[in-house]
């Protein structure tokens, strides 16, 4: 209940006005407490944006959580975060330099695995990389993460776990939530695709 005090008599714009304002403080901290239910499927597109705060059959961590993961080295830690393609129409002499990546200190990058569809070529991308990270056991503990408020770590995680991983951790917080503490980075280059 919001209590709107005035010190005269209010018009009939200014009391508008007011419930208007008091609206909007009330009205987004109820959409709020609601959450973003999990999709029945693979999220598709926008990508950005708020994300439920549970993922079913993995466990949903912290900052806090997904630091002391990282620092027992008990989880494979995988950034999905998606890469830019080279645009195509380059003019000649173009010089094109990714963007750097700087990221969870001994990740494994593994992007354009969150998207809601892939093709067979990046689910076998995926696979590999999974492989590689937990050293083909599929009950070793992995993490999955991109930035804050970023479906693709969700749907990389939802994957996982159809792919039989037994641990899968999802830090929806991302290198957002992880440089906000002031944890280490560095410099990721991404898992070479296969040729």
């Amino acid at each position: 209940m919001v209590a709107i005090v005035s010190a005269g008599p209010l018009s009939g714009r200014t009391l508008r006005a007011a419930f208007i304002a008091a609206a909007m403080t009330v009205w987004p901290a109820a959409l709020c407490a609601q959450g973003v239910p999990e999709p029945d499927d693979y999220r598709e597109e926008p990508y950005r944006g708020p994300v439920p705060e549970t993922l079913s059959g993995g466990t949903v961590v912290s900052s806090e959580e997904a630091h002391a993961l990282w620092q027992t080295g008990d989880a494979a830690f995988i950034d999905v975060l998606p890469r830019a393609p080279k645009p195509e129409n380059l003019p000649a002499g173009t010089i094109w330099r990714d963007k750097p990546r700087l990221s969870i200190p001994g990740s494994l990058w593994l992007p354009n695995v969150g998207y809601g569809r892939i093709a067979e070529i990046t689910s076998e991308y995926f696979r590999s990389g999974l492989e590689k990270a937990t050293g083909g056991d599929t009950a070793r503990p992995v993490l999955f993460f991109c930035l804050d408020e970023c479906w693709m770590s969700w749907n990389a995680a939802r994957r996982a776990l159809e792919y039989g991983y037994e641990t899968v951790y999802w830090y929806p917080e991302g290198t957002d939530g992880w440089t906000f503490e002031d944890f280490p980075v560095e410099e990721l280059q991404p898992e070479p695709e296969p040729q």
